[in-house]
């Protein structure tokens, strides 16, 4: 990182909040948690309102939001963690791997990649979304609170992976670790992992 985290050893309660409840998640303390080791107030209301969008929507379909909106982002960091919770958590291996061969959404079915472009084009430039793409998502059978919850997943990552890219936060070897090579490859959109 670019700005030197606050170290555990150093922080005061609301920061080992935070670094504690990043600990628990992952298993260790990855590096991005450290970005916002000078405002925990910050991370924890981010924290507060990534969880409320996640849960008010079908968990895979945010994980194939979020992928397609990290990759547009160029964050590795983001690639990389989602495609792990889009293959561990929503348990669908069989997407992420038509991600990783098909990094447009060219693979996906009908209605997963119309999320995908959707949110890819949300995150790349969100003035350019026109009726036509919405009248798409509700031809590919998405409600308008559907449609919604992709906007607001796409727009919360925007938010994060900008922080996360602005401070030089790096993806984990350890998440990184975690998928065949050339898996991986296909993840790394931006900043290499960190120790490469």
């Amino acid at each position: 990182m670019f700005i030197p985290r606050i170290e555990p050893d150093r922080a005061d309660d609301d920061l080992s909040t935070w670094y504690a409840s990043q600990q628990t998640m992952w298993g260790f303390l990855p590096d991005y948690a450290g970005a916002f080791s000078h405002r925990p107030d910050v991370a924890q209301a981010w924290a507060s309102l990534n969880q409320t969008i996640r849960e008010g929507m079908d968990r895979r379909r945010f994980e194939i939001a979020t992928i397609a909106a990290a990759r547009a982002r160029r964050s590795t960091v983001c690639t990389v963690a989602h495609s792990k919770f889009l293959r561990d958590v929503a348990g669908d291996g069989a997407t992420l791997s038509s991600i990783c061969e098909h990094p447009d959404g060219s693979g996906l079915d009908d209605q997963d990649r119309t999320v995908y472009e959707f949110a890819t084009k949300v995150a790349m430039d969100a003035a350019s979304v026109e009726r036509s793409d919405i009248d798409r998502l509700h031809a590919a059978g998405l409600s308008d609170a559907e449609i919604t919850d992709v906007a607001l997943a796409v727009g919360a990552r925007c938010f994060f992976t900008a922080v996360l890219d602005a401070l030089g936060v790096q993806a984990d070897p350890q998440t990184a670790g975690a998928f065949p090579v050339e898996q991986l490859q296909s993840m790394l959109v931006g900043r290499p992992v960190a120790g490469t």
